[in-house]
């Protein structure tokens, strides 16, 4: 059974009661991928089938070529599409969600978004644009930046608010990073407008949280087979998730604590929490997984060794760069975090955790690095980690077999760490990703010593030196 507006009601899993034609928009989200549609637009589903939130219905907006094809399944399924969560007994739940009620396919028609973002009723624009989406050094008019700040120039001329700017990407302090990647392209296309936004556009820090792998087509395959539901693209989750957000909006929200999002005053120390211990985490485990053999988080984070690895760079290296995080027991999250890991149904791959390493460990890891090394606690974990990505990144695994190295960076990376076997410093001397790392002999010796120890002895053999502390 095809899933559309028209089938909905014969759709045998559970599915909006609400009368979706009846739901205004109020947020544009740039970036309708997997974790939106399994994070954001799930709490407000479930604000909606509260009977809240009637104003608040999201329209996607894609941006890139690749969002092509998001555009056509949308528009072929009036924008509905089914969660599965992925229970860690093999279990699994299933629920057609319906508050996005339309998308924009920004190539096609760039005056429509710039409208709609511009419309008095849009009072939320939030942003899944990957750690690597706020650069604005190539960013024109038809960019996200292009786009909504153009539509914030007409909200100025035409005397009303602006709407609030979320980020929910994985970024210490995103919106911060925001504010600031859209004010600088404020300054060059519009330089009127960035006092107006300095004054009333803001930019909440937000921390998210689910682990959401890449659709695959057994996904698709089996939830047809198991509810007869023919959707193009559903998205997989693990049940966990969280959303914390900076209680600080321009022109109101909707009212997310009544469906379980915490809004603080200060979102920074939930943020660190989750980039340092879950985030770096996943970069902790998916090098030396990789290497070791490993192609699922599942079966790497189900190994003892690599999960007392996880647990010790948790407990030594990234606990003590954390701050206080009211209402969280520390310990519980991560034993919970590991755990998660090891969820088997979610089937999650190492490929995905090792895609775009450039932008992830500089923001996840190396903070935690610089931390360590300025108060004098442990880096020799960190410093591996690091070690482990240098020898993934050279493109062959330890069988022979070649890597292909996802990274926007891989052309200048992979030939860097080619070269380390003749100059083993190479790596960490790209100052871009890794600032003045190659200077601090702290560091340097650690990971000096993990990157012969992975040449000489492999993947495995290094983490057991790392976790009976012998290195």
């Amino acid at each position: 059974m095809k899933l559309d507006n028209a089938s909905l009601a014969e759709i045998p899993i559970a599915k909006p009661s609400y009368d979706r034609s009846e739901i205004g928009i109020g947020i544009v989200h740039f970036g309708v991928g997997g974790f939106h549609r399994a994070h954001q637009a799930m709490y407000l589903d479930r604000l909606l089938e509260a009977g809240k939130a009637r104003e608040w219905g999201i329209c996607g907006v894609g941006v890139l070529p690749g969002d092509r094809r998001m555009a056509d399944v949308m528009a072929d399924q009036d924008c509905l599409y089914t969660l599965i969560l992925m229970n860690p007994d093999g279990s699994r739940d299933a629920r057609v969600i319906g508050s996005i009620v339309d998308y924009r396919y920004a190539p096609a028609d760039p005056e429509s978004v710039v409208e709609l973002i511009a419309a008095p009723t849009t009072r939320i624009v939030s942003l899944t644009i990957t750690e690597g989406g706020y650069v604005i050094d190539n960013a024109g008019p038809d960019s996200v930046f292009g786009l909504v700040t153009a539509a914030l120039a007409r909200r100025r001329e035409r005397g009303l608010p602006s709407p609030t700017i979320v980020s929910c990407d994985n970024i210490e302090g995103n919106g911060d990073v925001a504010r600031q990647a859209f004010t600088a392209y404020a300054a060059t296309a519009h330089p009127d407008l960035v006092d107006w936004m300095t004054e009333h556009t803001r930019f909440p820090n937000s921390m998210v949280d689910r682990i959401t792998p890449v659709t695959t087509p057994d996904v698709i395959e089996s939830l047809a087979a198991e509810y007869g539901v023919d959707d193009q693209w559903p998205v997989a989750a693990e049940p966990f998730t969280a959303w914390v957000l900076d209680d600080d909006f321009s022109d109101g929200r909707p009212p997310y604590e009544d469906v379980g999002v915490l809004l603080v005053e200060d979102v920074t120390p939930y943020e660190l929490m989750k980039l340092r211990l879950l985030n770096a985490g996943h970069q902790a485990l998916c090098y030396f997984a990789y290497l070791a053999g490993y192609r699922l988080v599942a079966d790497a984070a189900g190994d003892p060794l690599f999960a007392e690895f996880l647990r010790q760079y948790m407990d030594d290296e990234a606990t003590p760069t954390l701050r206080p995080v009211p209402g969280i027991d520390l310990p519980e999250f991560k034993k919970t975090a590991i755990d998660r890991f090891a969820n088997p149904s979610v089937r999650d791959t190492i490929v995905r955790l090792c895609y775009g390493s450039s932008d992830r460990i500089p923001q996840w890891l190396v903070p935690v690095i610089r931390e360590n090394l300025k108060s004098g606690a442990p880096v020799r974990l960190s410093a591996a980690v690091v070690a482990s990505w240098a020898r993934y990144a050279e493109g062959v695994d330890e069988q022979g077999e070649p890597i292909d190295v996802q990274d926007q960076l891989a052309d200048t990376l992979v030939p860097l760490a080619k070269s380390q076997l003749e100059h083993p410093t190479a790596f960490i001397e790209n100052t871009a990703l890794f600032g003045d790392l190659a200077t601090q002999q702290r560091f340097v010796d650690a990971y000096l010593w993990a990157l012969d120890s992975l040449h000489r002895d492999g993947a495995r053999a290094t983490l057991e030196a790392l976790v009976a502390g012998t290195s």
